[in-house]
């Protein structure tokens, strides 16, 4: 096992990169219990998996924090600086293949952003399975075997503090609500926490397999014990092409509840929160594209305790095409997670939220050397750090919020997480 290392932006680290075919007979890889069945340890966990495709990773070649308004920008630096010291085999050359950089963006300027390259990953696309591994030159065998999963074991009793964070958000709802009607701003979205802490430490990877068991349909991800199923994708870019899932408006239940999406779409206030967070997208991606779709209306997307409204929109970039990192900073935050008009938002939260967001509401996800890459918002998630493990969720809030209904919605939303905690005693 090669030592972490904390990188500056000028750091380069000489080392070999190989990536190769997986041989199944180490272990299926089918489906997403397969892929993050591999994880070795209980923490230090990469993972980016959607269904039977994705990535985990493990061991850190290189590290890289960041705050401030650049910080993706001295991240795409950092990263080119790293592959500028690898010598790199990929006979594969597709996206995700080579190495790769995971990371997860602060959602505000004064909050820490994290890169991290892995010495091994494992990933799976429409086109196989494959390992990349990266080590001092010349040792970096492509053969070489991946490691046997060390035990897993439940975290044992949750006890959860909330501290009064409810009551501030109600309160905060309340405040916003005020501001709106004054006509500073459209939408801001609110959020708050909830922290639960456990008799043992966790295990990511009993969260990640109850996640990505129960939620198929999301992105499920961890990158420096940020951990979560997230239901929106920021942006996919592959080659020129790109896609994004906008995701605002909500409603419950939301299992196979024809009834709930069908009030959902006659929602004045859902409907126009939701069209908020797409202008917020296109707008952005559009100077970007030679072409972009977006569709005139959205559709209810069912997840297991929820139904969200939900637009996909797709589009070819020009020839100048920035990559996913930095088309993913251009985005955030959308008006889903932020509100709108954005900077005013982003004021409001700063002074209403009664806490920090983190990496909470930001971007999440993997690039690699071509630019190629995947990132989720950072939603339905918790902190985890040793026993204590931090919650947060948050509702888009428009002029005729309801604050005991908006404090009930954050409260589902933490639903994902809790089950996957308490179902692992």
């Amino acid at each position: 096992m090669w030592a972490l290392v904390t990188a500056s932006p000028t750091t380069r680290l000489v080392a070999s990169s190989v990536t190769a075919r997986l041989d199944r007979t180490e272990g299926t890889t089918d489906g997403p219990a397969g892929l993050i069945g591999l994880l070795p340890a209980p923490t230090g966990s990469i993972c980016f998996v959607r269904g039977d495709r994705g990535f985990v990773g493990w061991g850190v070649h290189a590290r890289f924090t960041a705050t401030g308004p650049d910080a993706a920008a001295r991240i795409q630096e950092w990263f080119a600086q790293v592959q500028a010291g690898l010598t790199v085999t990929d006979p594969i050359a597709e996206a995700g293949t080579g190495p790769l950089a995971f990371v997860s963006l602060g959602f505000d300027d004064t909050d820490v952003a994290v890169a991290v390259v892995p010495q091994v990953v494992v990933g799976r696309t429409a086109h196989g399975t494959f390992v990349t591994r990266i080590g001092p030159a010349g040792e970096s065998a492509p053969d070489a075997g991946l490691p046997v999963p060390a035990p897993i074991r439940g975290p044992g009793r949750i006890r959860y503090t909330d501290d009064g964070s409810v009551a501030g958000f109600t309160q905060a709802v309340t405040a916003a609500t005020d501001r709106i009607r004054r006509g500073e701003l459209d939408k801001v979205v609110l959020a708050h926490d909830l922290v639960a802490t456990a008799a043992r430490t966790v295990d990511e990877r009993l969260l990640l397999a109850r996640l990505a068991a129960d939620y198929p349909g999301c992105w499920t991800f961890d990158v420096q014990g940020l951990v979560g199923a997230s239901p929106e994708l920021l942006i996919r870019r592959q080659g020129r092409h790109i896609a994004s899932r906008v995701l605002a408006g909500t409603a419950w239940p939301g299992h196979a509840d024809a009834a709930v999406a069908a009030e959902l779409m006659r929602s004045p206030k859902d409907v126009a929160e939701h069209a908020y967070a797409v202008r917020s997208v296109s707008e952005v991606l559009a100077p970007a594209c030679d072409h972009l779709d977006v569709p005139d209306r959205p559709t209810p997307l069912e997840l297991a305790n929820l139904t969200h409204l939900s637009t996909d929109i797709t589009g070819r970039l020009g020839e100048i095409a920035p990559t996913a990192l930095e088309l993913a900073a251009r985005l955030h935050p959308t008006a889903a997670v932020g509100g709108s008009p954005t900077p005013v938002a982003r004021q409001v939260i700063r002074e209403l939220e009664p806490m920090n967001r983190g990496r909470y509401a930001a971007p999440v996800g993997w690039i690699d050397g071509r630019g190629d890459g995947e990132f989720a918002i950072a939603l339905r998630c918790a902190q985890v750090d040793g026993r204590t493990v931090r919650l947060l969720a948050g509702c888009g809030i428009v002029a005729d919020s309801d604050p005991e209904t908006e404090a009930r919605e954050a409260q589902i939303k933490m639903v994902p997480i809790r089950h996957a905690l308490e179902s692992t005693r």
